[in-house]
């Protein structure tokens, strides 16, 4: 564990910097995101967004700079310990919900507690009590093929949710929904943000910043361009 710079940082990036073969994706990059904000991460196809939130949920490393989240230095962590700090201190919702199709919705979302070393009835009485908070209780027993697009990314919530994370991840979260779905889970992460829950969103939806975000990131060739705060409508 490495002590934060600022006691109410939940996410520290110090002059990160990401390089390929044949590229730069993230060029010096330092970030701060601070307990209860919501930030959206927003930029050009290319731009670095995904890198970006990938080195943020220890599933790509920097080739240099400092990347520490929640006062773990993901640095100095093996592939085991990114895999714990993955299960216990963030949760990550996808644009296409990464749900499995062969466990019912409460199966799915029981799961991730479970691979932390939950009794099974416990987690699934902690599922329970995510879909009522979520409005999908009578879903519990459907297989994702069977719900509809904002069902699913509800339960992808519910699962995020699962093992109260410090930080809630979310990659274009409205991008594979329809206007109507998608405006629900723009209300859900404005309450949950409400409530407390810190947020990091890439998006490329203006509607959802527009709603759901405190702060607004731009990145431009793997650098911070611009950021400013912003008054929800």
């Amino acid at each position: 564990m490495a002590a934060m710079q600022n006691a109410d940082a939940v996410v520290e990036l110090t002059n990160v910097r990401k390089e390929y073969s044949d590229s730069t994706a993230l060029d010096g990059v330092s970030l701060v995101v601070r307990a209860g904000e919501a930030v959206a991460v927003m930029g050009p196809s290319g731009s670095g967004k995904s890198t970006l939130l990938n080195m943020i949920a220890g599933l790509d490393r920097p080739t240099s700079g400092q990347v520490i989240v929640h006062g773990s230095d993901l640095g100095v962590l093996g592939e085991t310990g990114l895999a714990l700090f993955r299960r216990r201190g963030i949760g990550m919702i996808f644009q296409f919900f990464n749900l499995l199709d062969d466990l019912s919705a409460l199966d799915n979302v029981a799961l991730a507690a479970q691979l932390t070393g939950m009794k099974a009835s416990q987690a699934r009485a902690r599922a329970l009590e995510l879909f009522g908070e979520l409005g999908i209780s009578s879903r519990r027993n459907i297989y994702p093929a069977q719900l509809s697009g904002g069902e699913r990314q509800r339960v992808a919530v519910a699962r995020a949710l699962m093992n109260r994370p410090a930080l809630l991840l979310a990659d274009e979260p409205t991008g594979a929904l329809d206007s109507r779905s998608g405006e629900q889970v723009m209300d859900l992460l404005l309450d949950l943000n409400q409530i407390g829950q810190t947020l990091l969103l890439v998006t490329h939806d203006e509607r959802l910043a527009t709603r759901c975000a405190t702060r607004v990131i731009e990145v431009v060739d793997g650098r911070i361009a611009r950021e400013h705060s912003m008054e929800r409508a």
